[in-house]
């Protein structure tokens, strides 16, 4: 579970990136994958955008991969006491509610017109990278009501970032 917090956090959670909340009238917190905070990305960064997609979740799911292994591996010890094998179960529920929750909201939001979508949550909190040349205020809403209604997360724990 570390691995994965650290991976997610790695990945997703570079404060760098985030532009100044306060300008945003949603409260989300939005950044952009051009330099300098520019929306419009480099010829580079549209090479690479599906590809940056696509190796976040390829890393994402191999981090999960790891630590559903390692719980596994707790249920399965015959001498593992039975509080940590029902506490690795849960884990693994709560895991497995997570991955379908990020599922749900990258399908829709991939529904309302974003060509990639990318979703990680972490308790209470969710970071949603999409393809885009710029959000839209109403972009911005969808998205929000999206990650609210799939998730419960309220739109301020939200963060939004452009690649």
């Amino acid at each position: 579970i570390g691995v994965a917090v650290y991976v997610n956090w790695s990945l997703f959670g570079n404060a760098d990136d985030i532009e100044n909340p306060n300008n945003n009238p949603t409260g989300a917190q939005t950044s952009t994958g051009g330099e300098n905070g520019d929306s419009a990305p480099t010829d580079g960064e549209k090479n690479d955008g599906v590809n940056f997609f696509a190796a976040s979740q390829i890393e994402r799911q191999r981090a999960r991969d790891e630590a559903i292994e390692v719980l596994q591996s707790v249920v399965d010890d015959a001498t593992a006491l039975d509080v940590a094998k029902e506490q690795a179960l849960a884990d693994i529920a709560a895991i497995a509610a997570t991955i379908e929750t990020e599922a749900n909201i990258e399908s829709l939001v991939k529904a309302k017109g974003f060509e990639e979508c990318v979703a990680v949550i972490n308790g209470d909190k969710a970071n949603i990278i999409v393809k885009s040349e710029g959000l839209k205020p109403n972009e911005l809403s969808q998205i929000l009501e999206i990650v609210y209604l799939q998730a419960d997360i309220l739109p301020a724990n939200v963060t939004i970032s452009e690649k």
